[in-house]
């Protein structure tokens, strides 16, 4: 009887433990997971990339557009990375994109996540219509916003005077020089880091984010009305008229109402 018990005993006592190292083996791969997508959110990705909750579930992790990049460009992630296991991205501050002309990485995906067509223009392969990020400026620690003269990113820039663009303004501070701080283009820019890679700084002070991380929205209250594209969001607009007790008085009586106040 005592064997028994203390056989139960054992039992009990690795069933538990069991449970405890199942336990902690979970929550470490839950914690890699979060991390991996957490990371994800901020990766850049090869030429003609389509969204990225897509193109993870598109992306069968082959390696093709690794290694027809000719310049060793993009990157496999690898277990430890903290980035979605197997999948292209690129650091563009040690290799950007060099915006190769015939795209390589791109018609060698098999499974469509890296779509060909939105690299497409006029039915011929076209770099330019890439969309990797969007390059953003930090104007605190760019020299070019100090008064210190550089271009560096501008000249990088592959659509030179298109993508990024110096704007003159005259320095106060000294009465006699000329801030040239350049200004990216949105509409234009492609991420392909080449200005990230050029930039003098210690720690790049232009660098290349995911567009939907880089840019805020307006929302469809606000319209461009010079802009005929934009305009378009108004052809299936509802006009929606709202009317409150407040709007009946006058502005001053409403502000001079102790009742409102409380």
């Amino acid at each position: 009887m005592k064997t028994e018990a203390v056989s139960d005993r054992r039992k009990f006592i690795l069933n538990m433990a069991r449970s405890a190292g199942i336990t902690a083996l979970g929550g470490f791969i839950w914690s890699a997971y979060v991390d991996e997508v957490t990371a994800s959110q901020l990766l850049l990705r090869p030429p003609g990339a389509i969204k990225e909750e897509d193109f993870l579930k598109t992306c069968i992790k082959c390696g093709l557009c690794v290694l027809a990049c000719p310049y060793d460009t993009l990157l496999l992630a690898k277990p430890g990375d903290n980035k979605p296991l197997g999948t292209p991205y690129f650091i563009p501050r040690d290799i950007p994109c060099y915006m190769c002309t015939d795209i390589p990485c791109v018609p060698v995906c098999p499974t469509g996540a890296l779509n060909e067509s939105s690299v497409t223009t006029d039915k011929k392969l076209d770099i330019n219509a890439a969309d990797m990020g969007l390059a953003v400026i930090d104007s605190e620690s760019c020299i070019a916003f100090w008064g210190i003269q550089c271009d560096a990113c501008y000249r990088a820039c592959p659509l030179l005077g298109e993508a990024i663009s110096i704007v003159y303004e005259k320095n106060e501070r000294t009465g006699k020089h000329a801030f040239m701080k350049p200004v990216v283009h949105a509409n234009i820019c492609t991420g392909c880091g080449l200005c990230e890679r050029a930039c003098v700084t210690e720690k790049a002070s232009i660098f290349i984010l995911p567009r939907e991380v880089a840019m805020g929205k307006a929302g469809d209250y606000y319209i461009k009305g010079w802009d005929k594209e934009d305009e378009k969001r108004l052809e299936n607009a509802m006009e929606i008229k709202t009317k409150t007790e407040i709007s009946k008085e006058s502005a001053i009586d409403s502000l001079n109402s102790e009742e409102e106040l409380y």
